[in-house]
């Protein structure tokens, strides 16, 4: 290479260095992380024409290389595009979520669970979903201390089977207000089995867990996941 393209070359290579410093220090430029900018898709595209342009005559850069570079552009847009996206599907879902709760406040669910609250002078209404088989079946209430206070049976039918307690003791007395736990047994196939209730609760408020964004809904007899509702009374 003669004296005049070192020069030449040398030339270039100052000014490529010069215009890659001003697109990443430019306006488009994001914010720094770890003292190395973040280039947007602009910085990049300035960067790649000024390759170009300021490339060795006598050495020009591989075809390839660019574009390959062109499909690393593409494909980090895309994943960024693609990340966007779901972002935007799952704060729609929590929205959407949020709304279904919001709902159900003031209403009664039909909800898997073992606890039910009592109020002076009321009844609790459950369910079980009997499986074949069955050909009887008890509900036991106990209390907060876990005394039983009252056993009852109820005939079985196959699928769902509604029960209710008339929130009074096994003596016939009134028992107080307050949570009650449920537990259901059977007679299946000739063998003792154990059924899980579904009790009927009323919706006060509902809440987001701010980790996993799940929706809880918050009754007299505790906090229940939304996934736990079966029907809406």
């Amino acid at each position: 290479m003669s004296v005049n393209s070192v020069g030449a070359f040398s030339a270039q290579t100052a000014a490529a260095a010069a215009a890659v410093s001003a697109a990443s220090s430019g306006s488009n430029a994001s914010a720094s992380v770890g003292g190395l900018p973040q280039l947007t898709q602009s910085d990049f595209l300035q960067l790649i024409t000024a390759q170009m342009q300021n490339q060795d005559p006598t050495q020009p850069t591989n075809p390839n290389q660019f574009i390959n570079e062109f499909a690393s552009l593409s494909e980090v847009s895309g994943i960024n595009g693609m990340e966007t996206s779901m972002s935007n599907v799952s704060n729609s879902l929590l929205s959407s979520q949020v709304l279904s709760g919001t709902n159900l406040i003031g209403h009664e669910v039909l909800a898997s669970g073992t606890s039910a609250a009592l109020a002076s002078g009321g009844t609790v209404t459950g369910a079980v979903d009997v499986p074949s088989g069955v050909s009887r079946m008890i509900v036991q209430v106990t209390d907060s201390n876990g005394q039983l206070v009252r056993t009852f049976s109820v005939t079985p039918q196959q699928g769902m089977t509604s029960f209710t307690w008339d929130g009074k003791t096994d003596t016939g007395a009134a028992a107080a207000a307050g949570t009650y736990s449920f537990s259901v047994t059977a007679d299946q196939n000739g063998a003792a089995a154990s059924l899980s209730p579904l009790l009927q609760q009323k919706v006060n408020s509902v809440t987001i867990d701010p980790t996993t964004n799940t929706l809880s809904l918050n009754t007299d007899a505790g906090t229940l996941p939304l996934s736990a509702v079966q029907q809406i009374m």
